[in-house]
């Protein structure tokens, strides 16, 4: 059964570029709200005030809504990094690299929510035989993965295994990122001294003992 939503008033034909982000941000509220399978463009279409054939003109399905949203979560991760300076040398530099990506998770739930946990097709935006993250997460992963190529460079690295340590910070950051986000009822202990605490534990966890 599907959920009964509140209807716009009709917007007038029209729009453009501004109805094409009106549509965009009735998807990510509704998606955030209802979850992505819970949702029918139906739903959208009278969330932002038209008709179920004038969103099409727009966009021709829910995928290519959810695509879109997806790529656009990861630039703007992306758009964070831009600028910092990612030269770790010690455990202050290292989390503070981490940090940018829980802020961005907590600071736009509803877009972390479509570019790093969805489920089924929709998930995975790749062929069964290419690695599970697109383009744009490719390159928000890269981010990482430099920071950890240069730290090992540096002869600072725990691991001889860059990639791997890549890898487990990022879901470290993930983890905390996505419970708080779906457990937002959980008796959690104050959110910043638990983000610090974290991201300090990862960054001194990739650092070689001295």
């Amino acid at each position: 059964m599907t959920a009964t939503l509140p209807r716009s008033p009709r917007k007038p034909k029209g729009g453009g570029r501004e109805r094409r982000e009106e549509i965009l941000a009735a998807a990510l509220r509704l998606f955030g709200e209802l979850g992505l399978h819970g949702v029918s463009t139906r739903q959208i279409a009278q969330a932002v005030g038209i008709s179920q054939a004038t969103l099409y003109a727009y966009f021709p399905s829910k995928d290519d809504i959810a695509a879109e949203l997806h790529a656009r979560a990861f630039r703007d991760l992306e758009a964070r990094y831009a600028g910092f300076p990612l030269t770790p040398t010690d455990v202050p530099s290292i989390a503070a690299a981490l940090r940018i990506y829980v802020d961005f998770g907590l600071d736009n739930p509803d877009a972390y929510r479509v570019a790093f946990m969805l489920e089924g097709p929709l998930g995975r935006l790749s062929s069964p035989c290419e690695p599970d993250l697109s383009k744009p997460g490719k390159r928000a992963f890269d981010i990482m993965r430099k920071l950890v190529i240069d730290l090992h460079a540096a002869g600072l690295s725990r691991t001889d295994d860059p990639e791997r340590l890549a890898q487990s910070l990022w879901a470290g950051v993930h983890g905390l990122v996505a419970l708080l986000i779906a457990r937002p009822g959980f008796p959690w202990v104050d959110r910043e001294a638990l983000v610090s605490s974290h991201t300090r534990m990862l960054a001194q966890a990739a650092l070689s003992a001295r």
